[in-house]
């Protein structure tokens, strides 16, 4: 059995879609996969339960494991195609043939145009929609487009001999334009509409659907309103932006970038003949560098051992851009681009990038040996006698006074132990006296450790100074826990991330400023930062449940115009709870700001 840590891995993973990769000790691809939820998928390779035999022979190769987010698990399917094509891992060889992707075909040569899959040479008339990860996704595509506008995919030969409409017309998946139940007219208006959606403009269809569903619930006919409700969702749910796979064959190299107060995160994603073959991270060590310097940086040193790409592409523009593409293309002997994507598809290349830095950062720093690290830090600036293996934060979170909520999260020695996370719903103050807040929330908590119902932390965590401290302490003595450390944490002189004071309780010393690249100040950041989140979704959410409000009310900068035009673009609330981040920003009013903000309330956690 190989040194690799499963249990520390899988409890890094997302729960989000993706591929995944098995690395063997002499570097060697073993296996691809892809998963709807990395974390399930791949913590089943490692179960107790899982004694195939193939499985074990695989797992006791695995020396290190790589993954790469996805937006969708369509997405998935199409990477791990691209990178089984691609690298003949040693045990997908076997189980995998080597087809070429298939697609939707429209015929251009029949008066009544015909749908349907097809694999092979792009060499006769038609249009060519596509390509799908397996016959399946491109199966399940043509059947939503026959539910939704009853376009035919029979044979034109069957075609041309009906005198009576077939099964698929009686199963409402054909208009019958053989025998004419349908004009030539309509029906073109239908297939434009499904080429229009194939082509991703289907907001405009959408549009058109949305009126035509206001004017049919107006005049009171509410069962064609609600079929045209369904065909709205089903548009929606058609919808799929594969950015894995594009049908111009350029070569391509793409940046992500996440900087956080934890780390930085570097992701690059190759995209070669218009495929991509997934995402490798890096974790530069960065010190008082802005982005742009830190993956300019980063790309000459990057390069330095292999050749680049023609085109490459950033999320941020570099102050350095023309110089970097002139000695880039030195090194290459050919041209080299370096762009910041702005747009379509090579914005959301970027964007899959930036997502799989921003889920490699999180990953990493959740890994037990920066942890250990961060606590030893902690530990010696505190001056404690013992590494705290348990520690608490509390925050809290209202609106001008209302809907009050303060949060409880817990640390433990491998990080956030969110099943233990806990929320209290703060009644009976004065609003807006968050001293008040704070310590109905100690005392709550506190008594249950006092019933022994909740075990003690090591230390407790006040984001607050010396007030707040004191109001805190009071509560603990008032009940007995005069042995807890417990540490405030105040903003600095401007307010700004490194400069935090840590005031030390029960003490009179001055507090201590470990600064910037203080391991122990990380630790003490994440913690309070997962406090305020925690808190922030929790008064969110008790904000919608008491004034009877959608989740989307509590939106900032989501006004009722955006809310309407947003439930009728996705044909209701679950259809915006089913979109992704380029879903939303494709509907009415909403940009690349708002959709973040709308996902971030939808997807706590995420």
């Amino acid at each position: 059995m190989s040194d690799f840590d499963s249990r520390e891995f899988v409890a890094s993973l997302p729960r989000r879609p993706g591929v995944y990769r098995m690395w063997a000790a002499d570097g060697s691809l073993l296996y691809v996969g892809k998963a709807k939820s990395l974390r399930d998928r791949v913590g089943s390779y490692f179960l107790p339960s899982n004694v195939h035999p193939k499985v074990q022979t695989l797992v006791a190769q695995i020396a290190s494991m790589e993954v790469t987010v996805t937006r969708s698990e369509t997405e998935a399917l199409l990477l791990e195609h691209n990178l089984i094509k691609a690298l003949h891992p040693k045990y997908n060889v076997l189980l995998r043939d080597d087809k070429s992707f298939p697609y939707l075909w429209l015929s251009s040569e029949h008066e009544f145009a015909r749908l349907s899959v097809y694999r092979g040479t792009r060499n006769i008339p038609g249009r060519f929609f596509g390509p799908y990860p397996n016959a399946g996704a491109v199966s399940e595509t043509l059947h939503y487009l026959q539910k939704v506008f009853r376009l035919r995919n029979c044979q034109d030969s069957y075609f041309s001999h009906r005198s009576r409409p077939c099964l698929q017309h009686q199963i409402e998946r054909c208009s019958a334009p053989c025998v004419g139940f349908i004009s030539a007219a309509d029906y073109k208006r239908d297939v434009d509409a499904a080429v229009r959606v194939l082509e991703g403009r289907n907001d405009e269809v959408v549009r058109e659907l949305a009126e035509r569903m206001t004017a049919a619930s107006d005049a009171l006919a509410y069962e064609k309103a609600a079929a045209l409700r369904d065909q709205i969702a089903a548009i929606q749910q058609l919808q799929a932006q594969q950015v894995v796979a594009a049908d111009d064959e350029r070569d391509a190299d793409i940046f992500g970038i996440v900087t956080e107060e934890s780390g930085c995160a570097i992701s690059v994603m190759s995209v070669r003949g218009g495929r991509s073959l997934g995402t490798f991270g890096f974790f530069p060590t960065v010190g008082i560098a802005e982005p742009p310097e830190i993956l300019s940086s980063f790309m000459m040193q990057y390069y330095a051992s292999r050749p680049p790409a023609p085109e490459i592409y950033t999320p941020i523009t570099l102050a350095d851009e023309a110089s970097l593409a002139e000695a880039l293309s030195q090194v290459a002997g050919h041209a080299v681009r370096v762009r910041r994507a702005r747009r379509g598809l090579t914005a959301r290349w970027v964007e899959m990038a930036t997502e799989n830095a921003r889920a490699a950062l999180r990953m990493r720093i959740r890994r037990r040996d920066d942890y250990a690290q961060m606590y030893q830090a902690l530990q010696a600036l505190l001056g404690l006698a013992r590494l705290p293996q348990r520690m608490e934060c509390f925050d809290i979170s209202h609106m001008q006074g209302e809907g009050t909520v303060a949060s409880c999260v817990v640390f433990g020695a491998d990080g956030p132990l969110k099943k233990e996370y806990r929320r209290f719903n703060i009644d009976g103050i004065t609003g807006g006296d968050d001293l008040a807040a704070m310590r109905t929330a100690i005392s709550r908590r506190y008594r249950r450790i006092r019933d022994g119902e909740v075990a003690a932390p090591d230390l407790l965590l006040i984001d607050g100074g010396p007030t707040q401290l004191a109001a805190v302490i009071e509560q603990l003595d008032e009940l007995e826990f005069k042995e807890i450390q417990i540490i405030g944490v105040s903003k600095g002189v401007d307010r700004r991330a490194g400069q935090e004071r840590i005031h030390i309780g029960r003490t009179t010393a001055a507090p201590l400023v470990p600064g910037t690249d203080s391991p122990a100040l990380k630790l003490i950041q994440r913690i309070r930062d997962e406090a305020h989140r925690f808190a922030i979704t929790g008064h969110r959410r008790r904000r919608a449940k008491r004034f009877n409000e959608s989740i989307l009310e509590t939106v900032p900068g989501l006004g009722p115009a955006k809310r309407r035009a947003l439930l009728q673009h996705f044909g209701g609330l679950q259809g915006v709870l089913r979109a992704g981040r380029g879903d939303l920003e494709c509907a009415p009013g909403i940009g690349p700001t708002l959709a973040q903000n709308l996902y971030d309330v939808l997807h706590p956690g995420e």
